[in-house]
């Protein structure tokens, strides 16, 4: 016989194995947290997903979705619960969309003997279902419907999943600044973070929710925009290499592809005297791709970054990304990371005025302590149809958090937005 349950309600579990599935209307993935008394995993390794499917006497199945099993018997006696969390596939979405998911528990022969349909969620795109839990010697199922509207980081920080500390500061503060009323701003997931791990996922959706704020503040959610990366390989940026700030500025860099970019992905150039056009990052490859592509001499891929040279031209690469863009297209967002010595301040602000009719928006962001010349004048050029660019210097880039990092770099790029589809400049 099933029983079905309400928010809150439990009942016995006396089977030695349990099949744990979920019916909905949306793809999603099915997790578990094993808890002790605490409320807390003792490891990362208590927690059950994708990519680790197997802790004692839990099992992940794949299937659509997938479902768990459960072997009482072999969980560790100082597990005290097993939390079956649902995370919807696309974060961008929320239960509310649809029809309440249904969680069912049957014994091994598939005889079902619980249902729980997970009635009021709406902004929540991560909920735990349900629970089963140790009662002196027995086991016992309870219905919990407790959604997370932070999603998934505010889900593995709650539960003791370990990330680094600038994550779990960073989803510490949202849970404080962000009113349990207020609408959570759109976060968009891309194909390739599932093959990210636990920690590395965590992150980078804490760092998603902070570029998702920003565009939700200045009125630019659901904005779809080609991202440009263009870094300096110039000798003066040697510091800036041997210390993997670099690095840094990629990983920064990929939330926002992942935000903006129709396929979540981020192009790529370095430049010095020439130029090279690298191959597009991918959310998942964005570590190898640092350790594979960025350097200031040797031949790496078959690219020469000796001829490259070791001083600034940014004339070449500006020209070829200028030449990439058509009236009307889709907006370009253009990040340039540089340590200065603009010298040919004359073609670049003719370039600047050429390029303030075309679809881009150029972010110019100054890496050390330099002498910017020219760019810190951008936003007074004269003789464009619009403001088509910003600058700001970074002393140290690595003590700037990722909300102030991320409102600086997309703070004027919603304003020529605007100004851009006013002037018939973009589509």
């Amino acid at each position: 016989m099933v029983h079905s349950l309400v928010k809150g309600q439990n009942g016995p579990l006396s089977v030695p194995r349990a099949e744990v599935s979920v019916r909905l209307a949306a793809p999603a993935d099915v997790s578990a947290l094993l808890v002790t008394e605490s409320g807390k995993v003792r490891s990362d390794a208590d927690f059950v997903f994708f990519n680790q499917p197997d802790a004692p006497g839990v099992r992940l199945r794949p299937g659509t979705p997938a479902s768990l099993t459960l072997s009482p018997a072999e969980i560790p006696a100082d597990i005290a619960q097993v939390r079956v969390v649902i995370t919807l596939d696309d974060q961008r979405a929320t239960f509310g969309q649809f029809a309440a998911p249904v969680a069912t528990v049957a014994d091994a022969t598939g005889n079902l003997l619980y249902e729980y349909s997970i009635d009021g969620l709406g902004s929540e795109s991560v909920v735990i279902a349900l629970e089963l839990y140790r009662r002196g010697a027995d086991w016992k199922v309870r219905a919990v419907g407790q959604g997370y509207a932070g999603g998934f980081a505010a889900l593995v920080t709650d539960h003791g999943v370990s990330v680094d500390d600038e994550a779990a500061e960073l989803a510490a503060t949202n849970a404080v600044a962000t009113p349990p009323a207020a609408a959570a701003p759109v976060v968009r997931t891309v194909p390739g973070e599932a093959a990210l791990s636990l920690e590395k996922r965590a992150k980078l959706d804490l760092r998603k929710r902070a570029v998702a704020e920003v565009l939700d503040q200045k009125s630019a959610s659901g904005v779809r925009a080609r991202v440009v990366l263009v870094i300096d390989k110039t000798g003066s940026m040697l510091a800036q290499y041997r210390n993997r700030v670099v690095h840094r500025v990629v990983e920064r860099m990929i939330p926002i592809a992942t935000q903006l970019d129709g396929d979540g992905t981020l192009e790529a150039y370095l430049y010095a005297r020439m130029f090279v056009k690298l191959p597009d990052i991918a959310v998942q490859h964005g570590e190898q791709w640092a350790q594979t592509f960025l350097h200031l001499g040797g031949t790496h891929e078959g690219i020469d970054y000796d001829a490259l040279g070791a001083r600034n031209e940014e004339v070449p690469i500006m020209r070829d990304i200028i030449d990439s863009l058509r009236p009307g297209d889709l907006p370009t967002l253009v990040l340039f990371f540089t340590d200065g010595g603009f010298a040919k301040k004359r073609e670049i602000a003719e370039l600047m005025r050429e390029a303030s009719h075309l679809p881009a928006f150029w972010q110019f962001v100054g890496l050390g302590k330099a002498n910017y010349g020219l760019l810190r004048s951008l936003d007074e050029l004269e003789g464009r149809i619009v403001d088509n660019a910003g600058f700001f210097a970074l002393d140290d880039i690595d003590k700037v958090d990722d909300g102030e990092l991320y409102a600086r770099m997309l703070g004027e790029f919603p304003d020529w937005l605007r100004a851009a589809r006013a002037a018939g400049i973009t589509g």
